[in-house]
């Protein structure tokens, strides 16, 4: 109040109660659908009835270092392998920028439209600082997230090379189990060993682009001969001529490279995931390659040696995590790692002589 007894516009007035914007039974109930995990059977019925929350909860199962979920996660993988392997496994890869989402989301539209039932399974990269992942591709695929007969789980990388994430193998017996016709793998395009994903698809497609010094840097040994199909993207307005004769020229050093045991020939097309002009040919092309790898066994044929290369790596994977996981090791490495770094020993005699320590010796 001041001298007058009029109210100052500087007093504090007392104000309303804050609205509760979140209901508490709505909390309580998510809190208790959480508290409820459903079991490896419970999982195994709905990823096989199609359930995708289901898929979803399996995948982070198998993509957990719980062990007890990995435990589950087994369990899960057991159940739906005898309903896998119905599907056609498509691996796509391209440096970034490429446009490999927007192609994903194109070519996903296109199938879908056919009756087909598509599951994208989208490697993002982790960063090596923070081991984080952004995980937007659900963001940039807006349009193909909606629809009923698509589904799409981005994944971290993690420290896999070649930007394949460590699950992906099992993630897609889950997506087969579940009645995926087709499962894209989309990997992170980093240039560097793209083998992991090419030993577990059908079909393995190389997105470029013309216009940006693309043309005779994509012709590199490793990666053409792993090419069953290389796409030129963003085939449209200015960039239409550029795209054609990058074609040209892919498909010359194509010659160059030896016939391969499929008995197919790679295919250079061109595409805009724009305007959809050439969508369905690239589909048409991945029909041909199907149907001529099922007539000569080369299909089954490379299923087979997939399984026991994942196999083989399985065992790998499994060996290295035991052994940096035992406290001895741990303990032995720890000591080894300060003579190393004092240089009072050679990093190739201090392994040497861990695995003396583990008695791991050729005597």
């Amino acid at each position: 109040m001041n001298q007058k007894g009029k109210k100052s516009a500087l007093n504090q007035v007392e104000g309303i109660s804050g609205i509760e914007i979140v209901s508490r039974s709505s909390v309580e109930k998510i809190n208790r659908f959480r508290r409820k995990q459903p079991t490896a059977q419970e999982l195994i019925k709905a990823i096989i009835s199609g359930d995708k929350v289901a898929l979803s909860r399996g995948i982070t199962l198998i993509e957990s270092t719980n062990a007890e979920h990995s435990r589950k996660a087994t369990q899960v993988i057991n159940g739906c392998l005898p309903f896998a392997n119905k599907s056609i496994r498509i691996g796509i890869t391209g440096v970034p920028g490429v446009g490999k989402s927007t192609f994903i989301e194109a070519f996903g539209k296109h199938l879908t439209s056919l009756g087909k039932k598509v599951a994208v399974l989208a490697i993002d990269p982790s960063s090596t600082i923070s081991h984080g992942s952004i995980l937007g591709d659900k963001t940039r695929m807006e349009e193909l997230v909606k629809e009923p007969n698509a589904y799409i789980r981005p994944s971290p990388s993690g420290e896999t090379l070649g930007g394949v994430a460590r699950k992906t193998r099992e993630s897609i017996v889950l997506c087969e189990a579940c009645g995926f016709d087709i499962v894209i793998i989309e990997t992170v395009g980093v240039g560097q060993s793209e083998t992991a994903v090419h030993s577990m698809v059908d079909f393995f497609l190389l997105l470029k682009i013309s216009g940006a010094g693309d043309e005779l840097q994509g012709i590199k040994r490793g990666i053409m001969e792993m090419a069953d199909a290389i796409v030129i993207n963003k085939a449209d307005g200015d960039n239409i001529t550029k795209a054609k004769r990058a074609k040209t020229e892919f498909n010359r050093a194509l010659h160059l490279f030896p016939p391969k045991k499929s008995e197919w020939t790679p295919k250079v097309t061109t595409c805009s995931s724009y305007t959809k002009d050439g969508i369905p040919e690239v589909w048409q092309i991945i029909e041909k390659y199907f149907s001529l790898t099922q007539k000569n066994g080369y299909f089954q044929e490379k299923r087979k040696e997939q399984n026991q290369y994942w196999f083989l790596e399985t065992i790998e994977s499994e060996l290295k995590n035991r052994f940096y996981s035992d406290q001895n090791v741990k303990k032995e490495i720890d000591s080894l790692k300060k003579q190393v770094e004092n240089n009072q020993i050679s990093p190739f005699t201090a392994a040497q002589k861990l695995l003396e320590f583990l008695n791991w010796n050729n005597e």
